[in-house]
């Protein structure tokens, strides 16, 4: 299934796709998408829903957050070889682990606002996915069993509060909306192999990056079995997986970064699309 949820930020109502694509109404049924709707046999009891007997969400309705109650967001850097080089850094020879502000989640569309005097905000396209169950020291055989299903994402930074106040990455990550997530949730037994998903940026319409996930250097179950060692991955966890190359920091010889009226797009396939304007 590919969950969503629609309404005014705060106040959405949970929602899902049916098979012609029209987004149908869930909430006569399912009060929110919060972490004990992910488990295995909630998600079974979504999918047994005929959907085409829902009603219709409304036309261009806004799209939140695709799960509620999140209670940790994790972020990985670093996660593309050809990223890290462009970065000046050396390939890791394990995940490097950070965290967004909880606060930093927003819609898929929702505008971006850059922080006061703000010159170097940044684009991070990425794959991310949701915790279903409780992971805590797995093993990379079961790691995937334990998540609900995948997302797009857009890793929003501000790149001088993350390099140059005290090197800590969540400084420059956090900050209001700068956490786009949607603009649904594709469960996990429609999406079995997460390394397959193509992603691409545009900033007003060039495009920035453009990959594959099969080029991660650490996998998705690589990333939820190295976690899961020294954290508790509770269900509705969101965790994204790092981006690929070409960053506005990357560009060469002069680094270009977000202003005030741009508009980034993006997409990866079945995860669907993301548009935000930069105000």
């Amino acid at each position: 299934m590919k969950l969503l949820r629609y309404g005014p930020a705060g106040a959405e109502r949970p929602g899902a796709l049916d098979a012609s694509g029209q987004a149908r109404d869930l909430s006569l049924l399912v009060p929110d998408f919060t972490p004990e709707w992910l488990s295995p046999a909630k998600l079974d009891a979504l999918a047994a829903i005929d959907l085409n007997k829902m009603p219709s969400v409304p036309a261009g309705a806004r799209l939140g957050v695709p799960v509620a109650g999140v209670r940790q967001f994790v972020a990985i850097g670093l996660n593309y070889r050809k990223h890290a080089q462009e970065a000046g850094l050396e390939i890791p020879k394990e995940p490097v682990v950070f965290t967004k502000a909880l606060t930093s989640l927003a819609g898929p569309d929702d505008d971006v606002l850059l922080p006061p005097g703000s010159e170097a905000g940044d684009w991070e396209i990425e794959l991310g996915f949701v915790i279903g169950t409780l992971a805590s020291n797995v093993s990379e055989k079961d790691a995937l069993s334990h998540v609900a299903g995948y997302c797009l994402a857009n890793d929003v930074s501000e790149r001088d509060w993350q390099i140059k106040r005290g090197g800590q990455w969540g400084k420059g990550k956090s900050f209001d909306g700068f956490g786009p997530v949607g603009p649904w949730l594709v469960t996990s037994d429609e999406l079995p192999d997460p390394q397959t998903i193509p992603l691409e940026l545009k900033v007003n319409g060039e495009v920035r990056q453009r990959s594959n996930t099969a080029d991660m250097i650490f996998p998705v179950a690589q990333v939820v079995s190295y976690l899961s060692q020294f954290m508790t991955l509770l269900p509705g966890d969101v965790v994204i997986t790092g981006t690929p190359e070409g960053v506005g920091l990357g560009i060469k010889p002069t680094p270009v970064f977000l202003r005030r009226g741009d508009v980034m797009t993006l997409s990866a396939g079945p995860l669907g699309t993301q548009r935000q304007k930069v105000v």
